[in-house]
């Protein structure tokens, strides 16, 4: 599966420039609300050493790992729903997208412009009402629609009442990601066509400066206000100054403020987490691949991911994970030592395996 993560924040809070360090992109960047007037967007792959390692084992030169498409939005501002700002045209871009990643400006800067107001939490409310009410349009057209729907079909009663809570948490001025989890699983397909903004997975990025990303006092602080949603604290500025770097310097420049992960590496793991999502391997002489499956999928789920014809003639999966085949040196000594497994219908794929599917055509 494809994962997409649209940037959004208010005007002049980094976007661009994260945008650009993540992607090693060229995007506008200006000091003036709107410079981005279309959404930029970029296809990165997924950091993993594992494939380069599997490379020199299987002997291949090609390397294809999972990808990750960011699209780094317009700054939005009050209004944005009613379409402030070409606001809408903006929050268009959101809805085809699997997660937000929303950046906030936790730095000082007298030569940047502050749109907004003067607090992070009062720009993370601004953010937010706007998706709100964008959502609240989208009932709204919706609900008049799905009660004659509801007088045709009652088996559609789920769904309109399904429809009818959203509306009343959302004129209470609550996202729906504020409702508990257990709601959502159960309610997420009714409403899925809808496309809601706030039923979408947030990633809060605190763009801090350098010398804040130590800063355990304002992070334990932040991190509290968007909680449970995850926080990552990252500085645009030194993600710009990573680009260009080989591994090594990168390395170097990254423990010189206490950083173990760039901000891509970072923001990913909580992309994945988030969305409930994990990787598997396939290894060959033809190619080394990582793929991106939903946590807890089984083997033919996982072999779906490659053809839908994998899953329908489903027979087995070979598997060994990846530290047994690399400490082994080779498959045929994996499965000399008995590290190469045969797995049914019922297995439950894990984050490190390697697979081979067979299947009937």
């Amino acid at each position: 599966m494809s994962l997409s993560i649209g940037i959004v924040g208010l005007p002049n809070v980094g976007k661009s420039t994260l945008f650009n360090a993540l992607t090693d992109a060229n995007a506008l960047i200006a000091n003036y609300p709107f410079a981005t007037i279309e959404p930029n967007t970029g296809i990165v792959p997924v950091p993993d050493e594992r494939l380069a390692q599997l490379a020199e084992i299987y002997k291949t030169d090609k390397i294809v790992p999972a990808t990750v498409k960011f699209v780094d939005i317009a700054g939005l501002v009050a209004g944005a729903s009613q379409g402030e700002g070409l606001g809408n045209q903006f929050l268009s871009h959101i809805r085809s997208t699997n997660a937000i990643c929303h950046v906030v400006r936790a730095f000082e800067g007298d030569n940047v412009t502050r749109a907004g107001s003067s607090t992070p939490q009062k720009d993370i409310d601004i953010i937010n009402t706007e998706l709100v009410l964008a959502d609240l349009q989208t009932v709204d057209n919706r609900l008049p629609k799905l009660q004659k729907e509801v007088k045709a079909d009652p088996k559609l009663m789920p769904m309109f009442n399904t429809v009818e809570h959203v509306k009343g948490t959302l004129d209470s001025g609550k996202p729906l990601f504020a409702e508990n989890e257990e709601w959502r699983i159960k309610n997420e397909e009714y409403i899925t066509d809808l496309q809601l903004l706030t039923m979408k997975p947030v990633i809060y990025v605190f763009n801090v400066d350098e010398k804040a990303l130590q800063g355990l006092i304002l992070q334990d602080k932040l991190t509290e206000v968007v909680r449970p949603a995850p926080a990552i604290f990252i500085s645009a500025k030194l993600e710009s100054e990573l680009r260009g770097l080989d591994e090594s310097d990168r390395a170097e420049l990254l423990a010189s403020y206490g950083q173990d992960e760039s901000g891509l590496r970072q923001l990913i793991h909580a992309a994945y987490e988030a969305l409930g999502l994990q990787s598997f391997l396939t290894a060959g002489e033809k190619e080394v691949r990582a793929w991106t499956i939903p946590a807890g999928s089984t083997a033919p789920q996982a072999a779906a991911e490659i053809h839908t014809d994998f899953e329908r003639g489903f027979i087995a999966a070979q598997v060994v994970d990846y530290d047994d085949l690399v400490l082994a040196g080779s498959v045929a000594s994996a499965r000399a030592a008995g590290k190469v497994r045969t797995e049914g219908k019922d297995y439950v794929m894990k984050p490190n395996d390697i697979v081979e599917f067979r299947f009937n055509v």
